[in-house]
């Protein structure tokens, strides 16, 4: 890892200077508090002269029975997204995904979830065309910020089984006047899902274990009394450069950066509808190495400049 993370310095650099909260393949679910308590407002009719109208009673207050918030809050969400980009990379072939999370979080800062999307479907993610993602984590304030370190299991259902694979991440979350910022650092363990089991050259090592770094940083921008956020993100990938078990890898051709940027635009509450620019500095020179594996059925590279559409519904 020496040599890793001495590759990845500039990319912690350049992550300080940009960092909303991530991805999924990286996106957490929305967590949404308790309902709004309920006011029974009572009035009398003026058809009495001068008896004054009465002022709304709130009957939980007025009776001493005012409950407390839960210790335990569900949230959760459903999109239909034009192409499922991961870190800059096409998990369903350029094609559309139907994508789905829930998250159970405890008022300690404790949470656990599952999120999942369709994916390609063409043999790719050792035979699997789902991924399901379980989660945990815990959050906590850190001055004006928050701290968020967690666990994520990434599941490919039905497929190999070695496409699975752990990955442990760190975010520090916080504003800088109107923007929102967010660093995050994921590493996941050397493991055989992540292995150089076919790299692009002569050597073929069944059961190698390998693990990979990723740096990102996401920014926010809430325009002022619009329903509308402005989003920019840049990641920066570190690990295996060959196929991987089932040719897949988390970083396709060792390092590689990724960016994004887009808007959201909330017309009603718990509706968003998100567009994003989003590319990679892999060259196709690079992507033809990794061919048929790295490609769309009609052979274009699943990592060049695309402009992805979102629909969320979110509660």
């Amino acid at each position: 890892m020496s040599i890793r993370f001495a590759s990845a310095a500039s990319a912690v650099a350049l992550a300080a200077c940009f960092a909303t909260p991530a991805f999924a393949g990286d996106a957490d679910a929305a967590i949404v508090g308790p309902a709004a308590e309920t006011e029974i407002e009572i009035s009398v009719s003026d058809t009495s002269a001068g008896t004054p109208a009465l002022a709304p009673i709130n009957l939980a207050e007025a009776t001493g029975q005012e409950e407390a918030a839960p210790d335990l809050t569900v949230s959760g969400s459903a999109t239909l997204v034009t192409d499922y980009r991961f870190r800059g990379v096409s998990q369903s072939d350029e094609g559309m995904a139907i994508q789905g999370g829930v998250t159970l979080s405890h008022t300690s800062g404790f949470y656990f979830g599952a999120w999942g999307s369709n994916l390609a479907g063409w043999g790719t993610f050792g035979g699997a065309n789902m991924e399901l993602d379980l989660f945990t984590g815990y959050k906590l304030p850190i001055g004006e910020g928050t701290l968020d370190a967690g666990l994520t299991w990434y599941m490919y259902p039905s497929g190999a089984s070695e496409t699975d694979f752990a990955e442990l991440y760190l975010k520090l979350s916080g504003t800088a006047g109107p923007v929102g910022l967010t660093a995050t650092v994921a590493y996941a363990p050397s493991q055989e899902a992540l292995g150089n089991w076919d790299p692009v050259g002569p050597a073929v090592d069944p059961g190698d274990k390998e693990d990979n770094l990723y740096l990102a940083g996401d920014a926010a921008y809430g325009i002022p009394d619009l329903p509308v956020t402005l989003k920019a993100h840049i990641g920066y990938s570190d690990g295996n450069p060959g196929l991987g078990p089932n040719g897949t890898s988390v970083a396709p051709t060792g390092t590689y950066f990724d960016w994004l940027l887009g808007i959201d635009v909330v017309p009603t509450p718990g509706l968003t509808l998100s567009a994003a620019y989003v590319d990679t500095d892999i060259s196709e020179s690079e992507a033809d190495l990794l061919r048929p594996n790295f490609a769309t059925l009609d052979g274009n590279s699943i990592s060049d400049a695309t402009v992805v559409f979102s629909v969320t519904a979110s509660f």
